[in-house]
């Protein structure tokens, strides 16, 4: 039997991922997604087949609509390099702040499921959103840093390789530190002290 006419596939997974994000896959339980999506439990299953395959498709939206923002903002040369890095990161901040009003912390699938190795045993479709997220990520910092340089918001010196994985690791531990309950004035600080070693 197909799935009902009135079952919104990308808002199932947008909701879906809103659990994953802050919960993570092996706590996140079936009832928690059927919750979030407003659906029984049969709907979602025919269609999505499992918690796996729906985590997979998940975390490909969420991935997806994440990089078309980033991109959005990181290729954005209206603005310095160096405000395109303070608004990404000030962007994680308000996320982890407005979360914190609902009761819990924003959370990262990405985060989660690289802190989770099994996830990319489980299925290799995972490794291959998880690479090819990083990649993009990384390409799309070292292009902010660049631009940076040449505008002189961003040290002359600074190497992007190594500035992208910084930022990275700033996002990371923002995300990780809010689960433990850090508040968002204080994540708001430690993001100014990290990008000061690469700002002008």
């Amino acid at each position: 039997m197909g799935r009902p006419r009135s079952f919104d596939e990308a808002a199932a997974l947008d909701a879906v991922a809103a659990e994953f994000r802050v919960h993570g896959f092996a706590d996140t339980s079936t009832e928690q997604l059927c919750e979030a999506a407003g659906v029984r439990r049969s709907s979602l299953y025919n269609a999505f087949i499992s918690k796996d395959e729906l985590f997979v498709r998940a975390l490909e939206r969420y991935v997806a609509t994440y990089r078309e923002a980033r991109t959005k903002l990181l290729t954005d040369d209206q603005l310095s390099g160096g405000e395109r890095l303070r608004i990404l990161m000030e962007g994680v901040v308000e996320e982890e702040r407005a979360a914190r009003e609902q009761g819990h912390a924003a959370g990262c699938m990405v985060v989660h499921s690289l802190m989770a190795p099994d996830l990319r045993e489980r299925d290799e479709r995972v490794t291959r959103i998880l690479d090819r997220d990083l990649r993009d990520h990384v390409g799309l910092l070292e292009e902010a840093i660049q631009a940076g340089r040449l505008d002189g918001s961003i040290r002359a010196d600074a190497d992007p390789q190594e500035g992208a994985l910084l930022v990275m690791a700033l996002i990371s531990g923002l995300r990780v530190t809010a689960q433990a309950g850090v508040e968002p004035g204080l994540l708001r600080q430690v993001s100014l002290n990290g990008l000061r070693s690469l700002l002008s």
